[in-house]
This record gives structure tokens, C-alpha cells and sequence, in this order.
């Protein structure tokens, strides 16, 4: 199972949580939104790093592949860069 599966779910499940608590005990939503979104992002950063580097290095690996399977042309600008340079 890649990694970034079980880490979105915690991140949701993180949120919805503190958003539900926050919403029951009658605070605005807008602020229990924002409160539950940086509890979630503080608490996956602090508590699951391994998880988090785990995602990215698939998406760097997963990048890399991509890059092998469609090499660059030699002269990749696009259409305006090469106009720009013709001048």
C-alpha cells in the first residue's frame, strides 16, 4: 500500500476529530476549522515523521521514474523562452 494512503487518513482523521469536539463543545466553525486543520498539520509533523518521510521519498522516487521514462529534449524552454532568445 503506498504511504501516502495511510497518512491522508490519519491527517482526515486528525481534523475531524478535533473539528467535531471543537463543534460540539459550541465553538464557531470557522475557528474550528482552523484550529482542527493546525492541530493536524502540528500533530502528523511532530508525531509521524517516519510516515512523512516515507511519502516523500515515494514521490520523489515516483518523480525520478517519470523523468527516466521521458527524457528531456535537448533544448526543453518552451515556444516563448526560445522567441525571447532568438532576438
Amino acid at each position: 500500500m503506498p504511504a501516502w494512503i495511510p497518512y491522508t487518513l490519519l491527517r482526515i482523521a486528525l481534523f475531524g476529530g478535533t473539528f467535531a469536539l471543537l463543534y460540539l463543545l459550541n465553538v464557531w466553525y470557522w475557528l474550528a476549522a482552523i484550529v482542527a486543520a493546525v492541530v493536524g498539520l502540528t500533530v502528523s509533523y511532530i508525531f509521524f515523521p517516519t510516515l512523512r518521510t516515507r511519502v516523500a521519498t515515494e514521490l520523489a522516487e515516483s518523480r525520478a521514474r517519470r523523468a527516466e521514462a521521458s527524457p528531456a529534449s535537448a533544448d526543453d524552454r518552451g515556444v516563448d523562452e526560445r522567441a525571447e532568445d532568438a532576438d
